[in-house]
């Protein structure tokens, strides 16, 4: 089934809320040409209180869709480039002895700002990488023994390379896990590819673009979201998903309940984009593969199938309600 311009659009929330996240996607769309699919699924999973994992080549855009959410959405912003000697305190902060008061005092780390991008995150090692797992799922960190909360809302976009990239560790199931979705933009089309290099220099852009929305504005919106009506069908539907997931010969881990909770948080937010009055079939479709392509492992087999051919087949082997 293909994803419903002929669905029903219908308002949900607030007018001025409504607006305020057209207008984010209208100007993000501005800036990231070609990938309206990938920015509405970035807005749903923020909206949806997860975390964004974007894997794909150098120099397709992963950083420049990162930056661009925090500007149009008005959210503090960090950048942590992932190298071969981060330590966990470059992320999180460190306590220094301050002379002239004879005590410690914790400087924060990068961690505390409200999206946080995860630059090359795979090219740090796994104790640095773990450092973030409280982070991304407590929202909260823990130095020298006390617990400190992070900014609300708060969010993580990760980019990483191919794994067969030279310099590369690949995340752990349990890491991978914590993201919500995982995306691939892909090269830009020959028409958008042209405006890149004859138009507008993107950095330009980025730095002229305006907020749309702020953090508590952004806070009433992920409510909203999760008020988003799903019909006793459409959890049959995500739960026949998941099943098939779990039988499938071609699948050896299938989803887990975590992984099940967050198609169906995802489906609820891209139908609070999308506009819809509810959740349809459509919405799980489109989310399907970003939420649960990095949590399937294919059996050795099909190994050699894509997250996406495998996704794909899950989705042919269900009938639709």
């Amino acid at each position: 089934m293909q994803r419903g311009n002929t669905l029903p659009q219908l308002p949900i929330g607030k007018d001025s809320e409504r607006a305020a996240l057209e207008n984010a996607r209208q100007a993000l769309g501005e800036i990231i040409l070609g990938k309206d699919d990938q920015i509405e699924l970035a807005l749903s999973c923020l909206l949806a209180r997860g975390h964004l994992l974007i894997e794909d080549l150098p120099g397709l855009g992963k950083t420049m869709l990162a930056q661009s959410l925090a500007r149009v959405l008005g959210l503090s912003f960090s950048r942590i480039q992932f190298t071969s000697d981060l330590l966990p305190a470059d992320i999180v902060g460190v306590s220094v002895f301050r002379k002239a008061s004879g005590e410690f005092e914790f400087q924060p780390g990068p961690v505390f700002s409200q999206l946080i991008l995860a630059d090359e995150v795979n090219r740090a090692t796994p104790k640095a990488q773990s450092a973030l797992l409280e982070a991304m799922e407590e929202h909260q960190v823990s130095v020298d023994g006390q617990t400190r909360a992070l900014p609300e809302p708060f969010f993580v976009v990760a980019t990483q390379n191919p794994a067969d990239q030279i310099g590369t560790f690949p995340l752990p199931e349990s890491q991978l896990d914590r993201f919500l979705m995982r995306l691939e933009l892909g090269y830009p089309n020959e028409q958008n590819e042209r405006e890149l290099i004859v138009g507008e220099d993107r950095r330009e852009m980025l730095s002229n673009l305006e907020a749309t929305t702020t953090p508590d504005a952004l806070k009433a919106l992920q409510a909203s979201a999760r008020e988003v009506h799903m019909s006793d069908a459409l959890v049959d539907y995500i739960q026949a998903l998941v099943r098939e997931t779990r039988k499938s010969p071609d699948i050896d881990i299938g989803l887990s309940p975590r992984g099940a909770q967050a198609l169906a948080a995802a489906a609820r937010a891209h139908a609070f984009v999308r506009r819809h009055s509810g959740v349809y079939p459509d919405d799980v479709q489109a989310v399907f593969t970003a939420v649960a392509g990095h949590r399937l492992k294919a059996a050795g087999n099909t190994s050699h199938r894509t997250a996406a051919e495998l996704c794909q087949h899950v989705l042919d082997s269900v009938a639709i309600p």
